[in-house]
């Protein structure tokens, strides 16, 4: 009895650490369709469900933004929950049920859309051309 104890206490130790897998993608020197960047990245990554937005406005952009908006900041950082369906990566829906929006991925491409979504109706856009892909994976 002591050694059935033993051993399921061992694999309850030991398993969940066997195939520990991590996916992390960095998308850098990103252009944007409406807005220009000194620096604009996301990185995704695929182990915490979490994508992180890193930029900074070119000055003429700023002085746009901050014209009407003086909570704009010159650079920024955001995060948003992600996860993945039929290959895609998508942020987690911002808005309303009848209304929201995401932001959408494809592994291995540099393209970057936005998928919106009014009453039922679906509309993807793109938004951004990322120039640099880097892809890491970890196993522990």
């Amino acid at each position: 009895m002591k050694k059935i104890r033993y051993l399921i206490f061992l694999s309850l130790i030991i398993l969940p650490f066997q195939n520990l897998k991590s996916e992390i993608i960095i998308m850098s020197a990103c252009d944007d369709k409406q807005d220009e960047y000194l620096k604009n990245e996301y990185i995704l990554d695929l182990n915490e469900l979490l994508m992180t937005r890193n930029y900074v406005y070119k000055e003429k952009t700023y002085q746009k933004y901050k014209l009407t908006d003086l909570s704009v900041k010159k650079s920024n950082t955001y995060v948003r929950n992600i996860y993945e369906e039929n290959g895609k990566i998508l942020t987690h829906k911002h808005g309303y049920p009848q209304f929201y929006t995401q932001i959408l991925f494809e592994k291995g491409r540099q393209e970057i859309y936005i998928k919106t979504v009014l009453n039922d109706e679906e509309g993807i856009s793109k938004i951004s051309t990322c120039k640099k892909i880097q892809k890491f994976d970890e196993e522990s």
